[in-house]
């Protein structure tokens, strides 16, 4: 049987996280037909390049681990082809990790291929977030933050959350928060909700992906597993303390002034609908495609793409968030959560818009009162 190109190249020496070798395939030289129409406003081809931004952001730490700089290193292979620069890494102080990017339109290289004008929809600026890395340089950090969230559906406290929100909001002061988007997956997801979150609080709406976001509600299985999270967080501070590490802000997540009602606020999040990207497989995020209680299901096709409304304020567009659900039967934990079928080309995707049970919750929670962790 003939190889792959991939397998070539691997033969020949290339690294297996190349962009050329487990990059997408689908992708090609634009024309200017297509710089005019600007594939960017293609939702496909927007799930792409957010993703492949985010495998940027994890690349850019393995390339430090082996101390691989500027062009010898594999991230900046995965933003190049899309036309973009590297204009600033989100550094962890706790350990000198990187785990986070901004990413910046790069007029010059655009010229350079004759592109004179950024196309429609493109955004100036993307910050992207990578998860859990499970190497000895991260692991530590990486499965602490785990570990916040799992305890109290917080990343609040973390220094990773003030760093991205920092560089988030400085971002939108430059460019404008319509030229502005925040990725993530996995915990960079769950940073990347939580940021966002907080903007939309303060009435700055930027374009969210979040890919494979976790979810405590697995935890409604496991009753007393939130519980036991949290015990091993504080052992683990009170083993390895850290001065800048704070707990929950419990003001902050109830949204800081209690005069706000849920009512009066819930048109204003309404206008903040962050793309959720889930695959069912997958137990770390499948709780989010959990209709509301109210919800109605409707099945809707469009130009032969699979399309599923749910909830009943779906229709008018009165939703909260537009979740992608994957759909290609049952696989393999490692495989549903990877990032990789994210820019895959022969994934089946649903589209479902509705108010699930828990984007509900998680946008109430941030102005109604919690209980303050012990």
């Amino acid at each position: 049987m003939a190889k792959t190109s991939a397998e070539q190249i691997i033969e020949e020496g290339g690294h297996p996280y190349d962009f050329h070798v487990s990059g997408p395939r689908n992708l090609s030289s634009p024309t200017w037909r297509d710089i005019i129409s600007s594939n960017w406003k293609d939702n496909n081809y927007r799930r792409t390049v957010m993703a492949c931004f985010i495998q940027a952001a994890y690349l850019l730490e393995l390339d430090r681990q082996e101390n691989k700089k500027g062009e010898d290193g594999l991230a900046p292979r995965w933003w190049k082809p899309f036309k973009y620069k590297l204009a600033q890494t989100l550094v962890d102080e706790r350990d000198g990790s990187i785990f986070g990017a901004i990413l910046e339109w790069d007029r010059a290289a655009a010229l350079a291929d004759f592109i004179l004008m950024r196309p429609s929809g493109a955004p100036r600026a993307v910050l992207a977030l990578r998860g859990t890395l499970l190497k000895s340089h991260t692991i530590r950090r990486d499965l602490e933050d785990d570990l916040r969230f799992l305890a109290w559906e917080s990343l609040k406290g973390s220094v990773r959350f003030n760093v991205a929100l920092e560089t988030l909001k400085i971002a939108v002061e430059r460019f404008g928060s319509c030229n502005v988007c925040i990725a993530g997956h996995s915990l960079g997801a769950g940073f990347a909700f939580q940021v966002g979150k907080t903007l939309a609080k303060e009435g700055v709406f930027v374009e969210t992906h979040l890919f494979n976001p976790p979810s405590v509600s697995i935890a409604m299985s496991m009753r007393n597993l939130g519980e036991k999270a949290g015990y091993v967080w504080r052992r683990m501070k009170s083993i390895f303390p850290s001065a800048v590490e704070v707990l929950p802000n419990n003001e902050e997540e109830k949204g800081g002034s209690s005069s706000y009602g849920w009512g009066l606020l819930r048109a204003e999040v309404k206008k903040w609908v962050p793309h959720l990207y889930v695959n069912n497989s997958d137990y770390i995020c499948c709780y989010y495609t959990d209709p509301a209680d109210n919800a109605e299901t409707n099945s809707v096709a469009t130009d032969g793409s699979k399309k599923l409304l749910k909830g009943g304020d779906a229709q008018r567009g009165d939703a909260t968030a537009k979740i992608f659900v994957m759909c290609n039967g049952t696989q393999k934990f490692l495989e549903a959560h990877g990032l990789e079928q994210w820019w895959s080309s022969d994934m089946e995707l649903q589209l479902a818009i509705h108010d699930s049970k828990l984007i509900t919750r998680q946008l109430k929670s941030i102005y109604t009162p919690q209980e303050k962790p012990q």
